[in-house]
């Protein structure tokens, strides 16, 4: 299914309002669709529900939500399938959502979309919901607010194509894909059409990244050691997602002990990644580990722990990096900084931190 893009992008140039769609991909979401589309529904003209295959309840939920249902043979490719999505929607913007993804926030300016115009990009702000013991939160910014003419590449991990600024829209998201019983019925999904994808794609590294970080979820350090090295050597520092693989390497080297590697690998990106509070944040941790690990280079090491979250601080958070995890340029990195000061016999200072960070 295929629609104009530029013409029909120029076409609706002089329009006074433009339509919104919520348009999403699902297969047996029963019980996470309606929580969407409830929390979506009174901001926009249209919802647009493209089913991949239920075999439950989830397109006579939709249905009954006020979507539009629409069916599609899966085919193991999320951009055919996202593709598909968005031509039936066929509206000015669309704003992609998963089914376990809901609105919390920012309903009021979906509303305003209606008169802007869709000639740029807008990202959102995800709030990851990942369960290490206690629910704790993530935040990332993903381009999911498109102007109509706007499709994706790429059987996983599918990104939109385009050349338009991106601006950063005040909406925020929720996500528990990332719950453990969530993980487990996607176990090995993502991990076959990636390794699907890299027999026709070998040389790419955005797929190696992406490998990476799939094994990672799932707390298989050397696999995602094996995708992140391989993506490295490939060479992709030009690329957006590449701070967020060089902090994900050191933790994974970090996990299995491989201290002179992941070292080896931090100076060489320090260049590339002077701006990252989360690459910071990572070598803080790495150091950490190494001095735990040989308690003999503690005292040469803790300087260098001290400096690494410090200069966290001093990036501060930086949401528009790819990965970027909030807390790292400010009250995370400055309680593990305020672990330091006190041991090192700077209580105060340590108090004075805490207190600055408690109130930001």
């Amino acid at each position: 299914m295929e629609v104009s893009t530029e013409a029909g992008h120029a076409a609706c140039a002089d329009k006074s309002s433009w339509r919104v769609c919520l348009v999403v991909i699902a297969r047996d979401e029963a019980a996470h669709i309606e929580r969407l589309l409830r929390s979506v529904e009174p901001w926009v003209d249209e919802m647009l529900v493209l089913d991949t295959g239920s075999v439950d309840a989830t397109p006579a939920i939709a249905q009954a939500c006020g979507a539009r249902l629409e069916h599609f043979s899966w085919c193991d490719d999320f951009s055919a399938a996202r593709n598909a999505a968005l031509a039936a929607a066929a509206a000015d913007w669309h704003l992609v959502l998963d089914a376990d993804e809901w609105l919390i926030e920012g309903g009021g300016l979906l509303r305003s979309l209606k008169q802007l115009r869709p000639n740029f990009v807008g990202s959102i702000e995800l709030m990851d919901q990942f369960d290490d013991g206690e629910i704790r939160h993530a935040r990332s910014r993903l381009s999911r607010v498109l102007p109509g003419h706007v499709r994706y590449e790429g059987r996983v991990h599918e990104q939109p194509q385009h050349h338009l600024p991106v601006k950063p829209l005040a909406l925020q998201v929720g996500h528990d894909g990332y719950l453990p019983e969530r993980l487990e019925l996607k176990r090995g999904r993502n991990d076959a059409l990636l390794k699907q994808a890299l027999q026709h794609k070998p040389a790419d590294a955005y797929l190696w990244y992406q490998l990476g970080k799939n094994c990672a979820v799932y707390d298989d350090h050397a696999g995602a050691e094996q995708g992140f090295a391989r993506a490295a050597q490939l060479g992709a520092t030009a690329q957006g997602w590449w701070m967020d693989l060089v902090a994900r390497r050191l933790f994974a080297l970090k996990q299995l002990k491989q201290h002179d590697a992941a070292m080896q690998f931090a100076e060489s990106q320090l260049q590339n990644c002077a701006e990252s509070p989360d690459f910071f944040f990572a070598l803080g941790d790495l150091l950490l580990d190494l001095a735990a690990d040989q308690p003999d280079q503690g005292e040469a090491l803790l300087p260098m722990i001290e400096d690494a979250w410090r200069r966290c601080l001093e990036i501060g958070e930086r949401p528009d990096l790819s990965g970027a995890v909030q807390g790292r340029g400010s009250h995370l990195a400055a309680h593990n900084l305020a672990l330091v000061l006190e041991g090192t016999g700077r209580s105060d200072e340590a108090q004075a931190l805490r207190q600055t960070y408690a109130q930001a």
